[in-house]
């Protein structure tokens, strides 16, 4: 009817204000900290804060320039076969079970493993290496931050083979990127050379958010550095958290301004970055001086990708098998394989904690479910030009610094009276969730055939039918894994719970994470486990939920 007009019209700005007023009010309310020049005079004078930058700036950009380069490998043989439809679905289908162990439960596995008195030292003591004693070998906790890169290597690089999953699922996308490949052999480009020079920049031009994304993470990590390492010296972050942890006001703003100098580190790498991709005149000439037969150094070839997806599927299985057994420890003196004893202690201890699981399952479940709805909406009823352009405000929780987003989200909280409330938290969680959210459901959404919905109203049928007979079924797979994706992002989230929760809420990622700290092995190895287990347990009902079901004609 004419006069509901303007109301549909407000819609999409209701939708945008649900989510983009806490988002703005979290990150205005941290700009005050800009202007404390007492704090950052106080920051440029601690003894710490350099060694600290420079261990951030190592450890950040090496391990998202070998996520980058992991991802794009396998993703070149994913492409390259002639069943590319088939082989995307094939990897995509084992990336739940990745996506689904949160950070913390990863490092912790990592130190069952990689730790002096890990398992995979007891393999070869005492033969033939002789161990009778955990050697001091900094395994963990090295002041070079190598177990913090490579435990983030392995973590985010599902998270970007997810993200490019999403875009290749697009209508009409692979079928592009392989005539592309094609296109580059007949220009006289190995496959390799074309999928490096041709197909891969094409690529991660649509992966800016998600590079981004592991960027700021990878710059900004807590709570696998408080596993992991390292400690002595502390990163940045760590360095910032510990600040902002202290009572004392003038510390406190330290660590706000030291929020700060992270976030100007990560746009001036994203600036250098930036910068870099912008050679297309180098570009030009590296083209022509192919093409003319001068000679060229051949990358590495994307079919090395099978073999890279083998080795992560293998760490992965490592460290969930580490932390399955040490779940199940008793006495376990070093140089023996298997412990003297094998108990259920640690699960006793988790039933116990009972209220954990369950703060966990509720967080998790509302701020998925509230996510999903966001998102849908989002897509369903805003206009084309203002999802593209109000992108980057949604992405605001994934490319922030953790640390800087967390001092925000308090702010936000107490000003509106939700600080140490459920309420706050199941709002803080939902934040966090929907940018994950909106990449794995924009592709499947804006990709649905809008010819059914001509159909559907050329039968009589209404808007609302529509979706609810025909769009949303088709779709039911792809919003079962955002939902999933939800809960996985919601059951990972450490510091937000921390900060925003004020210490009342204990959630299994809280309390793995403040078990690593102590000496009870066998119960941190059990709650770790449980962080895996709640997820996928979650991922395994939706694929369940969103299988593909068939009907049998009804007999006449």
């Amino acid at each position: 009817m004419p006069f509901l007009r303007p109301l549909h019209a407000l819609f999409p700005v209701a939708i945008a204000l649900v989510a983009g007023a806490p988002l703005l009010w979290a990150l205005f309310s941290t700009l005050a900290d800009l202007a404390h020049a007492p704090a950052w005079a106080a920051l440029w004078q601690h003894p710490q804060t350099w060694p600290a930058l420079s261990l951030t700036l190592w450890t950040g950009l090496t391990s998202t320039l070998i996520s980058t380069g992991i991802t794009a490998c396998i993703l070149g043989r994913w492409l390259a076969v002639e069943d590319s439809g088939r082989a995307l679905q094939r990897g995509t289908r084992w990336l739940s079970p990745l996506l689904s162990v949160p950070h913390a439960a990863f490092a912790i596995g990592a130190v069952a493993l990689l730790a002096p008195s890990g398992w995979l030292l007891r393999l070869v003591s005492p033969w033939p290496s002789g161990l009778e004693m955990p050697p001091d070998w900094p395994t963990t906790q090295d002041p070079w931050g190598l177990g913090l890169i490579a435990v983030l290597v392995a973590k985010e690089v599902p998270f970007l083979l997810w993200a490019a999953a999403a875009y290749l699922q697009q209508p009409g996308v692979r079928t592009q990127l392989r005539h592309s490949l094609h296109l580059g052999a007949t220009w006289g480009y190995s496959e390799a050379q074309a999928w490096w020079r041709i197909v891969w920049p094409q690529v991660a031009r649509h992966l800016t958010a998600p590079l981004l994304a592991v960027l700021a993470y990878s710059l900004t990590v807590v709570d696998m550095a408080l596993v992991i390492g390292p400690n002595t010296p502390p990163t940045l972050a760590m360095l910032t958290w510990q600040w902002l942890q202290d009572a004392d006001p003038a510390t406190n703003s330290q660590g706000a301004s030291a929020a700060w100098l992270l976030t100007g580190v990560l746009m001036l790498c994203v600036g250098t970055f930036a910068l870099l991709r912008a050679w297309p005149l180098w570009r030009q000439r590296r083209v022509r001086g192919v093409t003319r037969g001068e000679s060229a150094p051949e990358p590495r070839r994307p079919d090395t990708g099978s073999r890279l997806m083998v080795g992560l599927m293998g760490v992965y299985a490592l460290v969930l098998g580490a932390l399955a057994l040490g779940s199940l420890s008793g006495p376990w003196p070093f140089p023996q394989l298997l412990p003297e004893v094998w108990t259920l202690m640690a699960w006793s201890g988790v039933l116990l904690s009972i209220h954990t699981v369950w703060t966990t399952l509720a967080l998790g479940i509302g701020s998925a479910v509230a996510a999903l709805v966001w998102v849908v909406a989002w897509l369903e009823c805003a206009p084309a030009h203002w999802q593209q352009r109000m992108r980057p405000l949604w992405m605001l929780p994934l490319v922030l610094p953790a640390v800087l987003w967390v001092v925000g989200l308090h702010r936000l909280s107490l000003a509106w009276g939700l600080d140490g409330q459920a309420a706050g938290l199941w709002l803080t969680h939902t934040l966090c969730a929907i940018p994950y959210v909106l990449i794995a459901l924009q592709g499947p959404y804006l990709g649905f055939d809008p010819r059914l919905q001509q159909v559907s109203a050329a039968l009589g049928r209404s808007r609302a039918a529509f979706l609810w007979r025909v769009k949303w079924p088709l779709l039911r797979s792809a919003l079962a894994a955002a939902a999933a994706v939800g809960f996985a992002v919601s059951v990972a989230q450490y510091l937000p719970t921390l900060y925003v929760g004020a210490g009342r809420f204990q959630t299994v990622t809280t309390e793995a994470v403040t078990l690593a700290s102590g000496g009870q092995r066998a119960l941190t190895a059990a709650f770790a486990w449980l962080q895996w287990c709640l997820p996928m347990l979650v991922f395994g009902v939706a694929a369940w939920w969103g299988r593909p079901r068939r009907w049998t004609a009804a007999a006449q």
